[in-house]
This record gives C-alpha cells, sequence and structure tokens, in this order.
C-alpha cells in the first residue's frame, strides 16, 4: 500500500487515545523487522531514519530512504516515513523528494530564541512542502554520548507555558517534550513524570512525543499514553534484540561465516522486540 501520512497516524492514535509506535532503523533489516512486528501486531507504525543512521551510511540519505520506503509500502498495515533529529538543513531540504511525510527538526541544542528561529524557518519550507513537522523543547540526555540529565537538572525538564509559547512561535505539528526519559539507554528503568505530561498535554494544542523510550518499563509507557503522549520513539531497545540475538547464534555457531543465518536471528529478534512495544502502545489501559 502507498506510505501512509505521519499526521494522520498521529491524529488516528491521537483521537483514539492510543500511542503510535516509531522505531529507527539503522539497516534495512531493521525496517524489515518493524514492518514484521507491526503485521504480528496488526498496527500501524512509523520507521524513522535519524541523521545519525544517515552519517553511517556515508552521509546519503537516498540509498537507505528509498530501501525503507519499498519496504513501508509492501507492507498490510500503514506504515509512514520519517526522518528524525535533523539539524542540518541541507538534510531535511531532502525529504520531500523521498517520500518522507515527517520531519523531526532539531534544533534542541541552540539558545532558545535561535532553536525557535531555526524551526519555524524549517516549518515554513517542510509544510510549503506537505510535511508534517516535530521539534524537541527541554532537552532529552542520551544523545551522541551525551550523560542522561538527573531528574532535577536545569533544562531536564519541559516548562507547559514556554512549551506553549514555542509552540505558537515555530507553528510545529508535534513536540518532543523532556519528562524523564533519556536517549540511548540499555536498562528500562527510567522513571516518568507523568503528572506533567499531563499539564504539557493540557496546554498544548498538539501531539505529544515520547523520545527515550527503550528505557521506560512498559507500565510507564502505557501510563504515559495515558497522561497523553502520542508518537513514541524506541530504538535502542531493537538494537539490543538484535546484538543479543547475534551473540547467540555465534556462541553457539563459532564457526559460522554466512552473515545470513546470524543476521536473520537478529531480524527475528528486533520484530518480536516491535510487537511487543506495539502491543503495550495500543493496551495502555
Amino acid at each position: 500500500m502507498p506510505l501512509a501520512p505521519t499526521a494522520q497516524l498521529v491524529a488516528d492514535a491521537r483521537a483514539e487515545g492510543l500511542g503510535l509506535g516509531a522505531f529507527n532503523v539503522i539497516a534495512i533489516e531493521h525496517a524489515e523487522a518493524i514492518v514484521a512486528g507491526a503485521e504480528t501486531a496488526g498496527a500501524p507504525v512509523i520507521l524513522q531514519i535519524s541523521e545519525n543512521a544517515v552519517k553511517f551510511h556515508h552521509g546519503k540519505l537516498a540509498p537507505i530512504a528509498l530501501a525503507t520506503a519499498a519496504i513501508a509500502k509492501d507492507a498490510t498495515v500503514p506504515v509512514a516515513l520519517h526522518l528524525d533529529h535533523v539539524e542540518s538543513e541541507s538534510l531535511w531540504r531532502q525529504a520531500p523528494a523521498l517520500g518522507f511525510g515527517s520531519v523531526m527538526v532539531d534544533a534542541s541544542k541552540l539558545p532558545y530564541d535561535e532553536n525557535v528561529a531555526a524551526t519555524a524557518h524549517a516549518v515554513e519550507y517542510l509544510r510549503s512542502h506537505g510535511l508534517y513537522v516535530e521539534s524537541e523543547l527541554g532537552k532529552v540526555g542520551g544523545k551522541e554520548g551525551e550523560e542522561p540529565l538527573g531528574a532535577h537538572a536545569p533544562g531536564a525538564r519541559t516548562d507547559p507555558g514556554e512549551a506553549l509559547s514555542y509552540v505558537e512561535a515555530t507553528g510545529v505539528d508535534a513536540l518532543a517534550v523532556a519528562v524523564g526519559s533519556s536517549h540511548a539507554m540499555t536498562s528500562r528503568d527510567a522513571a516518568l513524570d507523568h503528572e506533567l505530561i499531563a499539564r504539557i498535554a493540557a496546554a498544548v494544542p498538539v501531539p505529544l512525543v515520547l523520545h527515550g523510550s527503550s528505557g521506560v518499563p512498559d507500565g510507564e509507557l502505557a501510563r504515559a499514553v495515558t497522561a497523553g503522549m502520542v508518537k513514541i520513539n524506541i530504538g535502542t531497545a531493537l538494537n539490543i534484540a538484535f546484538t543479543g540475538a547475534v551473540r547467540d547464534y555465534l556462541d553457539a555457531e563459532p564457526a559460522a561465516v554466512d552473515p545470513r543465518k546470524y543476521v536473520k536471528a537478529g531480524r527475528e529478534a528486533m520484530a518480536a522486540t516491535v510487537a511487543h512495544f506495539l502491543g503495550v502502545l495500543r493496551d495502555p489501559a
């Protein structure tokens, strides 16, 4: 089926009070696994490619984007394509021509006024090309080796009033907020500020996005959706599943040299992980 518009998948999830899983694609096997897991769960899904993933692919977006889009179009469930955590203008300008339905413009490292200006500039261009735009306010730690922020560290939480001003000033369609999660967590013990999630959800008119969800336990994720989170970003959990399955295979078969054998094991483990998370997000009660 054709690529689904991100805007429609987010709107549907929000209207139904459900979480929409958005999973990071690094290699083609990630895309295949995510779609397989979504089909098992019978749920829509977002395939997202980050700027860091593009760097891994020698800085070239088109090859991995076109391959991922082809896998998405072959799915039996609705699948959207999202370009995630983009700081480079030259990169987000490529999104419309490559089938992306949305972009997360990441100016969160900049001072507030510069973040607003950079994001509003991107929104003007991307909106004119029919794309849905997400951005981030507050600081979700753990990106590119950053230390996770403590619960009360300066900037570690998004202020609801500032969030409203930011949405109004930038025109973004969705807002990623800092409420206690962190990128690249390998343990699932993050405790979210659910009262803050509810306050932000009540303050801003756009859907909320949770980054760093791999480190959030199932129960916390379900509560976050109930409190107002809609798009739930998951990446590290897939890599943990993939690496664990490959390691187990090679430990059991030390003479193995055909990558199809152990990569298949990793892909299947990622698919099972996707299906599990989607089950949690689609049944938050």
